[in-house]
């Protein structure tokens, strides 16, 4: 009766760390600097082949989770707009369930424009919350914490 215990207990944690393992993005974080004390932050998603990643606007009948990104308050930074996406973007239509979505594939660069206070070196913190699907399945929403160097 325990070997079969532990036979079950290994296949389920075998299962779980292989579900675990999942990442079809792979996210880089840069700044890039345009002017003086004026930088672009560059949130760039490389979205492996038959996966997509979902756009920060949803049309209203999509059911899919919007990318969001959270930059941390910083009192030497100002934040000019919202992260805008530099991609091209797709829209999935689904006319037997009526939804559709706004989404990427291959990849997608989230750029947000920010300028310093004074010639300081600091950085930007913040996070991004995404949903990835391919055509059989979609995963739970993932948040992954970022840093990026402003110099």
């Amino acid at each position: 009766m325990k070997g079969i215990f532990y036979a079950l207990a290994i296949l389920f944690s075998v299962n779980k760390s292989s579900a675990q393992a999942l990442s079809p993005v792979q996210w880089s974080y840069t700044a890039k600097k345009i002017a003086d004390k004026t930088y672009e932050i560059h949130l760039a998603a490389t979205i492996q082949t038959s996966w997509h990643l979902y756009s920060q606007t949803q049309p209203a009948d999509a059911i899919v989770e919007p990318t969001e990104i959270k930059f941390n308050k910083n009192p030497l930074v100002i934040f000019s707009g919202y992260a805008k996406e530099v991609g091209k973007i797709e829209l999935f239509k689904d006319e037997k369930l009526k939804i559709s979505a706004n989404q990427y594939s291959n990849k997608v660069d989230f750029v947000q424009v920010v300028k310093l206070k004074a010639n300081v070196k600091t950085s930007v913190v913040g996070s991004v919350v995404f949903q990835t699907c391919d055509d059989k399945k979609c995963l739970p929403p993932k948040k992954i914490d970022f840093t990026v160097a402003l110099n």
